[in-house]
């Protein structure tokens, strides 16, 4: 809905959201010139986690699965919107725990622990109440495997 009223006028146009594109992708700018939306990276993602977002740029949807890391998509993007470089990591976003988070209302839930491959999350213990689980930046690769099955959506990724 766009907000018509003087003080939605006068903030200007709204930033449209950011989108986390496809593992090893440009930096947006440079991806939006390159990326031909021929959705071959689509096709290739045996995750079926690459999907078309605004203006037909492909973006990952967590949702749907985990990033496996594979480099399909890389292999199969002609225009090298996507480019995997040595030692270079996939992306730099990380997945955030907000205060929904049942552990933090008192309920007992560790289901994105058991879904992190990596072990990149832990849980805390605290006295009197239920284990936090805390993200530990260093181990994790943001591959969202811990987001769909959070029965709460408590887990976002910050870009």
């Amino acid at each position: 809905m766009v907000d018509v009223g003087r003080r939605g006028f006068l903030r200007g146009r709204p930033r449209p959201k950011a989108e986390i594109r496809p593992p090893w992708a440009r930096p947006e700018v440079e991806f939006i010139d390159r990326c031909t939306r021929c959705n071959d990276c689509l096709k290739a993602c045996p995750q079926d986690i690459l999907v078309e977002g605004d203006g037909g740029f492909p973006k990952v949807d967590f949702g749907r699965a985990e990033c496996t890391f594979c480099g399909d998509c890389v292999s199969n993007c002609q225009p090298q919107a996507l480019i995997r470089r040595e030692g270079q990591a996939a992306w730099s976003h990380k997945p955030v725990i907000s205060a929904t988070c049942l552990p933090k209302q008192g309920v007992e839930c560790r289901v994105c622990g058991d879904f992190c491959d990596v072990r990149a999350i832990r849980f805390t213990p605290r006295p009197g109440g239920n284990p936090l689980p805390e993200i530990l930046a260093e181990s994790c690769t943001g591959c969202g495997a811990c987001l769909a099955p959070c029965p709460v959506q408590a887990i976002t990724i910050l870009l």
